[in-house]
């Protein structure tokens, strides 16, 4: 039986990330400071025997044994992570000392939790894991960006130095139930307006595009990371189906049976105009690519984003 950490276990992906550990039989502790998490995420598996929950913040050291580390500790959306910029590049920095330290004094194999904000707004599209990026390093979300990128740095060093078991997972954009309808992305937003009957605010001319990755896709490329022995990583886990901002808003009126118009906004400062996953790696490394699409995987987010009204 295996021990096996998540760091910020409580959030959107950490706490389905949860779920697939416990039917798998993992013991699994979950770490969670719950500035973004949710305490009904995990609520099902409070009382389940092989789940615990530890409220604490990866900026200051943790002490325990386990086998394995997922290190998913840091807020996602533009919103949540402009709050305190500050706090969330002390968690990708500091925080990420403390995890690599941890997995070097347990010999733990650890997966972080990287993202596609590394690749900034890119000048090469679809972006491959080689790109270096293009990121305003003193911009609104440096904070995020950047953090991410120095905990990459940090795993490579960690790897290199003591030759600590990593995986470097960049998440494109992800959605799925228990994302937070206030969390200030685009598609928690579009549903929690289509629902309201709200306009649907298009920043922008609405032709910038996003790839839409479906949770349960996206838990099944990170444990198939984790479990292989082969690469570290950093591999692209995301969608490479494009969509611009207005046919996602008309999907989610559609989907929805919305009366609500869509509205365009200025385009926010440093707001990409392409993001899309080269996924070449993940399908060659781990045997994987998306299978669920976007219409079905609306429908199951807008139910759960219904039930909570």
């Amino acid at each position: 039986m295996t021990t096996v950490l998540v760091t910020g276990g409580a959030g959107f992906l950490g706490s389905h990330l949860c779920d697939r550990l416990i039917e798998r039989g993992d013991d699994v502790i979950c770490l969670d400071n719950f500035f973004t998490g949710k305490r009904r995420n995990i609520r099902h598996l409070l009382d389940h025997p092989q789940f615990e929950v530890i409220r604490h913040d990866i900026v200051h050291p943790v002490y325990l044994e386990v086998d394995r580390i997922f290190n998913l500790a840091c807020p996602a959306s533009p919103e949540a992570y402009q709050y305190n910029p500050i706090k969330t590049i002390k968690t990708s920095t500091v925080g990420m000392v403390n995890m690599m330290g941890l997995a070097k004094r347990c010999r733990a194999r650890i997966l972080h939790a990287s993202t596609s904000e590394v690749y900034g707004d890119p000048q090469v599209h679809p972006q491959t894991e080689d790109y270096w990026g293009h990121v305003n390093p003193i911009g609104p979300r440096s904070c995020y960006d950047e953090g991410k990128r120095i905990a990459e740095s940090l795993m490579m060093n960690y790897h290199e130095s003591h030759g600590t078991e990593i995986r470097i997972m960049r998440i494109f954009n992800t959605y799925g139930p228990r994302m937070d309808p206030n969390d200030g992305r685009v598609i928690s937003n579009f549903i929690r307006q289509a629902l309201a009957g709200d306009d649907i605010t298009v920043y922008g001319d609405g032709t910038q595009t996003r790839s839409f990755c479906y949770v349960d896709d996206l838990i099944e490329g990170m444990l198939r990371l984790m479990d292989q022995d082969e690469h570290i990583g950093p591999v692209n886990i995301g969608n490479p189906v494009e969509n611009t901002m207005l046919e996602l808003a008309e999907a989610v009126i559609a989907a929805t049976n919305s009366s609500s118009k869509i509205t365009f906004h200025p385009l926010p400062r440093d707001d990409p105009k392409q993001r899309c996953p080269d996924i070449t790696r993940a399908r060659q490394w781990l045997d994987w690519e998306p299978t669920i699409p976007l219409s079905e995987g609306l429908k199951h987010t807008i139910a759960w984003q219904r039930g909570l009204s």
